[in-house]
């Protein structure tokens, strides 16, 4: 690895370098995590099974608002149910 002197740097070129460090960092952990699914789905497959029937994946359930039970005394339109 190259050595730098950051101190003799810009800002702009160090603001530069950070950026291009993320963007590494993140490319670099979506190819792991990419890796690691093809394994699971690998393993999952090899025992029988689609990865998506082995994780248990929770899904949001809509619900239904409650209905009111009270409401103001002097005006209908406020109401609330707790």
């Amino acid at each position: 690895m190259a050595d730098y002197n950051l101190a003799a740097l810009s800002l702009g070129e160090l603001t530069k370098i950070q950026e291009d460090v993320a963007k590494a960092i993140s490319t670099h952990q979506d190819w792991q995590k990419a890796e690691a699914r093809a394994l699971d789905e690998a393993l999952a497959q090899n025992q029988g099974y689609y990865l998506a029937e082995t994780v248990g994946s929770k899904t949001k359930t809509a619900h239904s608002p409650e209905t009111a039970r009270y409401q103001h005394s002097e005006h209908p339109a406020p109401t609330w149910s707790g």
